[in-house]
């Protein structure tokens, strides 16, 4: 057996959610929470604004909103087969909600000394993808809220003369 599943376990890819994705892309980010309201159910909303909420300083709401979207993405995955473990990629798009909603949990925990969640959810994310830490931290998913974390695509431009 070869390659980073090594539990031979299916991969869990949740559906897309373009009315999601579309709500976040053109709206403020201090009208998130109508974002959220209108798709409840959605961890990338959630993530969104526990994102938004984390970059104004306010930890304990990010707190809770991250904890919402981590509950929303446990009930998605789990409806696209997910057994509680396995491989979740980042690769994936509509994945990005529930893995970004882990990682702002983590993150929130962290900040307020909650050390044993911190490190299951460490492991959680580690398990989904272990790209997943390194590419958000980098990011800074939280200064940039309803934008899709993912890496920017490189333009470049060649001049000279013709």
């Amino acid at each position: 057996m070869t390659g980073a599943n090594l539990l031979d376990q299916p991969e869990t890819l949740l559906p897309a959610e373009p009315e999601v994705t579309e709500a976040l892309s053109r709206t403020a980010t201090q009208d998130l929470a109508s974002v959220v309201a209108a798709h409840p159910t959605s961890s990338l909303a959630w993530a969104a604004l526990a994102d938004s909420t984390h970059a104004q300083g306010r930890v304990l709401e990010a707190y809770a909103y991250a904890r919402v979207g981590y509950h929303r993405g446990l009930d998605a995955l789990r409806k696209a087969g997910w057994r509680g473990q396995g491989p979740i990629p980042w690769s994936h798009e509509p994945n990005r909600g529930v893995l970004r909603a882990l990682f702002a949990l983590r993150r929130a925990a962290a900040e307020i000394g909650e050390t044993d969640e911190v490190e299951r959810l460490t492991a959680f994310l580690d398990g989904a993808d272990p790209t997943v830490i390194p590419l958000l931290r980098s990011l800074q998913v939280d200064t940039a809220p309803g934008v899709d974390p993912a890496p920017p695509t490189a333009a470049f431009f060649i001049q000279g003369e013709n």
